[in-house]
C-alpha cells in the first residue's frame, strides 16, 4: 500500500478490508500473544459487579466477554468496535456463565451518540490510538460516563521500546527499500508515545486524575509444540509479518516478497527461541482518567 492510498483510506474502510479479515481469522492467535497486557490492563481497571462499562475498539470480542464476567449478570457491557469483521468474530463467541449481557454495535467512538452518563467504566486494550480527531473522541467518551465515572486503557509507549516490533521491522526493511518512514503524529499504533503529550490531550478532552504508568511484559510471539526453536521462530515470524506493525510495510507485498520477509524475521528471530517460544518484550502505558 502506498503511502498516498494509506492516507485516504479512512479507519472503516482499513479494519473492514483485508485487515480486519485477518485479525478475524487470528483472533485464538492475538488473544494468546496480548494475554499478559490483558490482565495488567484488568488488573488496573478493578471492575466491580453491577457496572456498566463501555469498551472501546472491541476487536473480536476478547475484553468484552472478559468484562461481562467482571460485572456479572447485575452488569452490562457496550462494545464497539468499526470493524464487522472482527464483531462478526466477537458475535460467535460465548457468553461466560453468570456474564452480563453484552451489546456488540458498529460504532466511531469518536462520533457516535452514546447516552449521557451512560456507564460507571469505559476500557479499551489498544482501541484509541486510530481516531481521527483524538480530542474529540476522548471528550465524546467523557461525556458517556457519570461523573464518577473512569476510563482505562493500554496504549503503546514509543516504537523503540518494543522490540516485538522492532526486531522483526529491522529483518524486513531491506527488503523494502523505498518504504515510507513511519508517521507517529497521526491514527496509528505509536500516536500516544509521548505520555506528557497524552496526559495534556486527556485533560483538554475533560478528564481529571490523569495516570499514565508503564507496562512491559514479555509477548510469546510463536510457540513450537514440539520445543523446536525453528518451529517457533517461524510461528512468531508469521504473527509478526503478518499480524503486527510489521506488517503494514507488506500490505501490497507479492508472494515472493512476503516468502523472503517470513524468511527473514524468521533467522533474526531463531536466537530469541528458548524452550519451544519465542519471547520479546513490549512496551505500553497503562492510562487512567476520571
Amino acid at each position: 500500500m502506498t503511502a498516498t492510498t494509506t492516507a485516504t483510506m479512512t479507519q472503516a474502510e482499513y479494519w473492514n478490508g483485508a485487515v480486519g479479515q485477518r485479525w478475524a481469522r487470528s483472533q485464538g492467535v492475538l488473544d494468546s500473544v496480548f494475554a499478559p497486557l490483558t490482565e495488567a490492563l484488568f488488573s488496573a481497571a478493578a471492575l466491580r459487579l453491577g457496572e456498566r462499562v463501555l469498551d472501546v475498539g472491541c476487536g473480536s470480542g476478547a475484553t468484552a466477554l472478559i468484562a461481562a464476567e467482571a460485572v456479572g449478570a447485575t452488569g452490562r457491557v457496550v462494545a464497539a468496535d468499526l470493524s464487522e469483521p472482527l464483531l462478526a468474530a466477537a458475535r460467535a463467541r460465548p457468553l461466560p456463565a453468570g456474564a452480563a449481557p453484552v451489546d456488540l454495535i458498529v460504532a466511531d467512538a469518536e462520533t457516535h451518540d452514546f447516552p449521557a452518563a451512560a456507564f460507571d467504566r469505559a476500557i479499551s486494550r489498544f482501541g484509541v490510538m486510530f481516531f481521527s480527531d483524538s480530542r474529540a473522541a476522548f471528550a465524546n467518551l467523557r461525556r458517556a460516563l457519570t461523573q464518577q465515572g473512569r476510563l482505562s486503557f493500554l496504549c503503546w509507549q514509543a516504537m523503540a521500546d518494543n522490540p516485538w516490533v522492532t526486531v522483526p521491522r529491522a529483518a524486513v526493511l531491506p527488503l523494502v527499500p523505498d518504504a515510507s518512514p513511519p508517521d507517529f503524529s497521526g491514527p496509528g499504533p505509536f500516536r500516544f508515545a509521548d505520555a506528557d503529550a497524552l496526559r495534556r490531550l486527556l485533560a483538554e478532552a475533560g478528564f481529571s486524575d490523569v495516570a499514565v504508568a508503564p507496562v512491559v511484559r514479555d509477548l510469546v510471539l510463536g510457540r513450537a509444540a514440539d520445543g523446536s526453536a525453528r518451529a517457533a521462530a517461524e510461528a512468531a515470524a508469521a504473527v509478526a509479518v503478518e499480524l503486527g506493525p510489521v506488517s503494514r510495510l507488506l500490505r501490497d507485498a507479492e508472494p515472493p516478497l512476503r516468502q523472503a520477509a517470513l524468511a527473514a524475521v524468521t533467522e533474526t528471530l531463531l536466537p530469541y527461541a528458548k524452550d519451544g517460544a519465542v519471547h520479546l518484550a513490549a512496551g505500553c502505558w497503562l492510562v487512567s482518567a476520571g
